[in-house]
């Protein structure tokens, strides 16, 4: 069995890596089988990182959250040859003339991978920064990315980061078949990649060809003092780092670097948006240092985006889950960015107005960061003689309401929210999304599968289904009519923001909910309160307050609330154990950065000792928590009215004393002290 994992191992660098098979797929393939015949044999002696671990399993995963060992920072982004200038000539005033590293900048999903003793341990997502989703038993099935590495001089535990993507091949593959099953088609690689990467069977994560480049290593006992030196043993070491990277000394060597791939990355067989700029030595880097987000000592060049010409055909109009239309043009095909583009949005009646868009025009298309292409411009001088303006629609097309626009708001909607069909499937669907109430098995085709045999009508309706009618539908049986209702039943158990969050009500996004919640501690009092009461919360301004007024005073509305109280959804927030009232009362700022913590931690650790956090300077506020960069715009507001600003250090003390707030805090911790911050070593990015 081990014989077998070596030479599965080596044919697969050979042709994943190398390009340079030295076998047939078929002699791989008997290799394959002749080693998962032996562990079906002998099930004790099973590798976990075997080989055989690429075809992947038909067990549904549970993703764990994780905490990263260093944070995965961001990238600061520019986009012209100014802004990249500005940012070198800020690097060789500080540290003097130093070597740059030019890179790819793959278009995909970041991903962490943690070897031990040259073995694949974990695999993490980038998550928030500070804690992704454990996605290992997926990431096994990646066939470029090595479950055990090869030749020496590897540290016995670190990291290495890069890109999950979706190569062209692969990505218009499974559009083919999605097409082919009647599913919707997916909108890009990097969407494609990072759902893919989420999916619960790592079977089907095995079929859809993902692929990965690494570029940055993580960790103690590293074999170069650089970046390049780094890459390079990793290459050596089996991993699939990128060959188009270039050591630069100047600033024209990058410009020729970007200018080159601007146009060369047409012709690559994956996405790409832009040029990574590093400073190559790890000493320069930790001089650098970061911000709260980015390395100081590395940035991202991002491409303009490419644009095709083609012929506007016609117009459809979506209805979202608020009742908001979106025109979406249909499109003579056209190539660009390396897929072809059939649809692109315009967005509302005001761009069409604006860019005077006509059918039968010839229009200029834009990738850009748009999910779905858009419409930037109309070449006049092709447009056809008899050609006339557009007239927007005046009522739904699903269910001809007549349309309303609201005070301040671009778009049209419809107001018919109790009846209109694509508006309760989306409301629906964000209901048992997984950022709401997570009720797995309940995805878009299953909820309109449930619609049209009259079994959903509204979001309560889920807590009446019966397994027996969802066994006999096509598509389900009695496994994922029994998966339904265990998600139904541990969705009882939600919290009351994200219950707050699932209603859907317009606005009220997860932090909007979070901060309603800990305001007003139960769905009644939220529903009582006056729009100016509502509006005293924190993120709740007079445009969210009005929606939140209007949607309890539809009767259809309280209707639904009233049986998801019967359901048993918690609409109360969960009385929190302090862990002491030393804060009881105060009104707390964070700002800056933080040795060893985020602002979230900051921020979660005032809530425990009784405090409560509030997000702008103002004479509310009884004084602020300032780590380092505290942005000088708070530090002037804050010093105008005589706010006391700790530092974090003199914070803790104040907690860890069970003190009665900031009132005895001296009088020489204001104005401003610097907090005694250092910044994350540049190697840890």
């Amino acid at each position: 069995m081990r014989q077998l994992e070596d030479m599965l191992e080596y044919h697969s660098r050979k042709y994943y890596i190398d390009n340079a098979p030295e076998i047939s797929d078929f002699e791989f393939d008997t290799l394959l089988r002749e080693l998962q015949d032996l562990e079906a044999q002998h099930p004790d002696e099973v590798n976990p990182n075997s080989p055989t671990k690429r075809v992947g399993s038909d067990i549904t995963n549970s993703f764990k959250s994780v905490e990263h060992r260093y944070p995965m920072l961001s990238l600061a982004n520019t986009y012209s040859s100014e802004e990249l200038g500005e940012w070198i000539d800020r690097i060789t005033k500080e540290i003097g003339e130093v070597e740059f590293v030019a890179e790819l900048k793959f278009d995909g999903t970041a991903i962490s991978l943690t070897y031990e003793n040259g073995a694949l341990s974990r695999a993490v997502t980038r998550g928030d920064g500070r804690r992704g989703d454990d996605v290992t038993d997926n990431v096994r099935t990646i066939a470029t990315i090595p479950l055990r590495l090869m030749g020496e001089g590897y540290p016995s535990l670190f990291e290495i980061r890069g890109e999950i993507y979706m190569p062209y091949a692969s990505f218009d593959k499974l559009n083919t078949e999605r097409e082919a099953q009647g599913e919707p088609l997916l909108a890009n690689p990097r969407n494609a990649a990072a759902g893919t990467l989420k999916q619960q069977s790592s079977q089907v994560v095995a079929r859809r060809g993902l692929a990965c480049t690494l570029y940055h290593i993580a960790g103690d006992n590293l074999p170069s003092d650089t970046h390049y030196g780094n890459l390079m043993a990793a290459r050596e070491w089996g991993f699939p780092v990128s060959s188009h990277i270039k050591v630069c000394r100047t600033r024209k060597e990058i410009e020729e670097f970007i200018a080159y791939w601007d146009t060369e990355r047409k012709s690559l067989p994956y996405a790409t948006d832009g040029i990574v700029i590093k400073v190559n030595d790890y000493a320069y880097q930790r001089t650098l240092g970061t911000t709260a987000k980015a390395p100081r000592w590395a940035v991202a060049y991002k491409f303009q985006a490419e644009r095709a010409l083609t012929r506007l055909l016609s117009v459809d109009f979506q209805v979202g889950r608020t009742g908001a239309i979106t025109p979406v043009a249909n499109l003579d095909p056209v190539q660009l960015a390396g897929t072809v583009v059939k649809r692109a949005s315009i967005h509302n009646a005001q761009q069409i107005a604006a860019l005077d868009i006509r059918l039968g025009d010839m229009v200029y298309v834009e990738k850009g960061g748009e999910i779905i292409p858009k419409i930037t411009e109309v070449e006049l001088s092709e447009r056809p003689a008899e050609s006339k303006p557009f007239e927007y629609i005046t009522h739904c097309p699903e269910c001809g309401a007549e349309l309303v626009r609201y005070e301040g708001e671009a778009k049209h909607y419809c107001p018919n929210t109790a009846e209109c069909k694509p508006q309760i499937i989306g409301r629906i669907s964000h209901f048992v999304s997984r950022k709401a109430m997570d009720i797995e098995g309940l995805g878009g085709e299953t909820i309109e599968l449930l619609w049209e045999n009259g079994l959903l009508r509204d979001i309560s309706d889920i807590y009446s289904l019966d397994p027996i009618q969802l066994a006999a539908l096509p598509r389900l049986g009695d496994k994922s009519a029994a998966n339904i209702m265990e998600g139904i039943r541990r969705s009882k158990e939600v919290t009351f923001e994200r219950v707050l969050f699932a209603l859907g009500i317009r606005f009220v996004g997860e932090t909007t909910a979070k901060y309603l919640a800990g305001h007003f501690l139960s769905l009644d009092a939220i529903a009582s309160a006056t729009t100016e009461e509502l509006a005293e919360a924190e993120e709740v301004g007079s445009k969210i307050a009005v929606a939140i007024t209007e949607y309890f005073a539809q009767e259809h509305n309280r209707n639904i609330i009233e049986r998801l109280r019967s359901a048993g959804l918690r609409f109360e927030a969960a009385a929190k154990s302090l862990a002491s009232e030393a804060l009881k009362g105060k009104n707390v700022v964070i700002s800056g950065k933080f040795v060893g913590r985020s602002r979230d931690d900051m921020k979660a650790m005032v809530e425990a000792h009784g405090g409560k956090c509030l997000a702008a300077v103002s004479a509310n506020v009884d004084f602020i928590v300032a780590g380092e960069n505290m942005g000088p715009a708070k530090l002037q507001k804050a010093e105008k009215l005589g706010i006391t600003i700790l530092d974090e250090e003199r914070f803790m003390v104040l907690i860890n004393n069970n003190t009665d707030g900031a009132d005895d805090t001296p009088a020489e911790s204001a104005p401003h002290q610097e907090a005694s911050a250092t910044p994350i070593q540049g190697r840890l990015f």
